[in-house]
């Protein structure tokens, strides 16, 4: 999830020349390259036409990571041997169905779908209506502890709510991405009666990510994992209908409001929260979606520590083998092969996994490693192996994340994504400077990344985590580490030409590997298990 973020708005750094550690201590590990190549070509082979979730080709890409983890010697940690099938329900939106309807004393109109507005699949519903009075709340988000609550004072029982998009701008980055994310407005106003969601698109929202771009996916299908009843997760049933409205469109709903929309636009740009008010007149929303459902499998293996009474906490290694499958282009390449997105986080995985079973003197703790589909479709492999673990969650004693690592260039620096909430800060410091590497700060604060990959199912367990990624500063001085990241993100992120044919550079990949091999080592053997930071709002929140 890293990429759709920071492609609009990847600031320009310049590279820092890094001078050799040769005084760095002596690595525990030595990666074969050559096996973490071989991983990684056949995960991104055509064969495997795009590892898209419950394909045929994400199935080879689960076999194939099994088989390693049996071949090193790793235990069976899945519910079917190293297996964990996931049922998921797929949802697509029949394109002719959906309507818009305004009506009010004043007069009434249509909206045109998708001209006008867009709106998803139901996940519950294969049709789904709803009629109801409209109240205006604001950005629609509660968080007391930033001292914000749109629904103050405003009744939206049995009404549906008008929201603007995003979050207030003096919101911190990463707890702004927790309360303005759309499941949690979605909670916001279901918790407190609505029965239907309006988003409004805002000038703000319109320079990071325009209506008409938003028009690309109108043909993606929804999906959520069932729980034991076969209920889609994370789903709100009172809920009843949607709308993403475009900026035309959302000035004909508030022709007659108390407040202007220009006006309430005005107040964005002070970053003023607007108050709320009832907007005259009732709103009918109704579509069609039709139901599918697949099911595709987590991989789940482990490597026993020695310590009998640690062994019984693990930490956790994870990284996605799900990428989109084939690309809509009339072009012969058609294939989104996903090699560095996410074959090379999985195969660096995958050679760490044989490291630690290699190791003569195992650590005290034991390691998890957890291949997660869905990523792609919203982290939600990883969500249902967090909330349905094959371990307990409370042994869980901390998550490192492998996502997307661009391996093309000599970096010199790796970014911990969260690090900084806990003190797993001080342990991968420690171990990044074991592989003879620095740790860096987050370079991108503003764009909240961990929040966006799927260490954040752990996080929301109450599992300190970390996202790893090479870091920007380079060995070689003529390379820019900023400018190849960018560079990716702008030409092979979700298209055919993430392939193999990138110009990896395998000295990085082994270093990469090294570093993580290194970090869970130290989270493995270091006397007590990672802690959240005092007064940390993700402790405060999940780690209770």
């Amino acid at each position: 999830m890293i990429k759709k973020i920071l492609l609009g708005s990847l600031v320009a750094l310049s590279s820092l020349a890094a001078s050799a550690q040769d005084n760095a201590p002596e690595s525990h590990f030595s990666p074969d390259t050559n096996r973490i190549k071989s991983h990684l070509y056949f995960l991104a082979d055509d064969l495997l036409e795009g590892r898209d979730t419950g394909s045929r080709g994400h199935n080879i890409a689960a076999l194939y990571i099994a088989t390693e983890f049996a071949k090193y010697g790793l235990k069976p940690a899945g519910t079917e041997g190293f297996m964990q099938p996931v049922p998921f329900r797929k949802a697509n939106l029949v394109q002719e169905s959906p309507s818009f309807n305004f009506e009010s004393e004043s007069g009434s109109f249509s909206l045109s779908y998708p001209k006008d507005f867009i709106t998803g699949p139901d996940l519950l519903s294969l049709e789904s209506n709803v009629k109801g009075e409209l109240v205006f709340v604001g950005y629609g988000i509660v968080a007391e502890e930033l001292n914000h609550n749109d629904y103050a004072d405003l009744d939206v029982d049995g009404k549906i709510v008008v929201v603007l998009s995003g979050k207030p701008a003096s919101f911190p980055s990463e707890e702004g991405a927790h309360f303005g994310s759309g499941y949690q407005k979605q909670s916001y106003a279901a918790e407190r009666g609505a029965i239907g969601m309006i988003t409004l698109s805002t000038p703000i929202a319109e320079k990071v990510r325009p209506y008409q771009s938003q028009l690309n996916y109108i043909h993606t299908p929804r999906m959520a994992w069932l729980n034991d009843e076969g209920v889609p997760a994370n789903t709100f049933e009172q809920l009843k209908g949607s709308a993403f409205l475009s900026m035309p469109a959302a000035e004909q709903l508030f022709a007659n409001a108390p407040v202007s929309l220009n006006d309430i636009y005005a107040a964005l740009e002070e970053d003023e929260s607007p108050k709320g008010f009832a907007i005259p007149g009732q709103v009918s929303l109704s579509k069609k979606s039709l139901h599918s459902q697949i099911v595709s499998p987590n991989v789940v293996g482990v490597v026993e520590g020695s310590d009998p009474e640690l062994k019984n906490e693990y930490v956790v290694f994870s990284a996605h083998s799900d990428h989109i499958g084939f690309a809509q282009t009339v072009k012969k390449d058609n294939i989104n092969n996903g090699a560095m997105d996410n074959a090379s986080g999985t195969a660096v995985m995958l050679e760490t996994a044989r490291l630690f079973s290699n190791l003569e003197q195992k650590p005290k703790r034991s390691i998890l490693f957890v291949s997660v589909t869905g990523e792609e479709k919203g982290l939600l492999g990883a969500d249902y192996f967090a909330r349905n673990p094959t371990v307990p969650v409370t042994s869980m004693v901390a998550d490192v994340n492998l996502d997307m690592p661009i391996l093309t260039y000599p970096f010199a620096d790796v970014i911990a994504f969260g690090a900084s909430h806990s003190d797993m800060k001080k342990s991968v410091e420690e171990a990044a400077g074991n592989a003879g590497i620095t740790l860096s700060d987050d370079p991108w604060p503003q764009q909240a990344l961990f929040t966006r990959s799927d260490h954040y199912a752990f996080v929301k367990q109450g599992v300190p985590s970390v996202f790893m990624v090479p870091g920007l500063q380079s060995k070689d001085p003529d390379v820019d580490g900023s400018k190849i990241f960018g560079e990716f993100l702008s030409t092979h992120y979700h298209k055919p030409s993430d392939d193999v044919n990138q110009p990896f550079n395998w000295d990085a990949a082994k270093t990469f590997t090294q570093v993580n091999a290194e970090i869970g080592l130290t989270l493995a053997t270091q006397a007590q298990r990672p802690q959240w930071n005092e007064g940390d709002f993700f402790g405060n929140t999940f780690g209770q």
